[in-house]
Formats: structure tokens, sequence, C-alpha cells
């Protein structure tokens, strides 16, 4: 395996050390490939997220192309908003 050179902050080695001492992991290097393999999983996530942002944009580009879309009154503003985000988090 390769050899890498890290400097870590003292809060960051007290952690690792804290985390090998109780067993969790049985090295050092150990409890930093796993939290590489964390961030790689997140990176992938966030790749996938913004994979379907980008899709979800797009649709709603084509959708005002194709001119489907509604227009809403600057009064009525805040109640559309507060509509989409109660049909959101259903």
């Amino acid at each position: 395996m390769p050899t890498r050179n890290i400097n870590l902050t003292a809060e960051q080695d007290t952690f690792v050390e804290r985390v090998v001492k109780t067993g969790e992991y049985q090295s050092a290097s150990e409890a930093i490939r796993d939290a590489l393999r964390v961030l790689q999983q997140r990176r992938r996530e966030d790749a996938l997220k913004l994979k379907a942002l980008r899709a979800r944009i797009k649709a709603g580009v084509d959708a005002l192309d194709r001119g489907e879309f509604t227009e809403i009154a600057d009064a009525d503003l805040d109640a559309a908003l507060d509509g989409l985000a109660t049909a959101g988090s259903r």
C-alpha cells in the first residue's frame, strides 16, 4: 500500500486516537481510510443530486420554451411558493 504523510489538526488527531483506543478501528490508518470512503460516497451522492437537479432545471426550461407555465401576480407569489413548499414536503 502506498504511504502518504498527512497533517491533522489537534482536534482531528485526538478524534482518531479516541476511535482507535475504543476499538472502533484497529489503527489510525484504518480510521482515515474509512473517513476517505465516506468522503468518496458523499461525493458520489452529491454528483447524483447535481445530475438530478440539472435534469429538473432542463425540464423546467423546456416547459417554459413550450409555453407551459402559469403567470402569478406579485401579490400572490408568497402564497404560491408556500403551496409549492407544502406540496414538496409530502
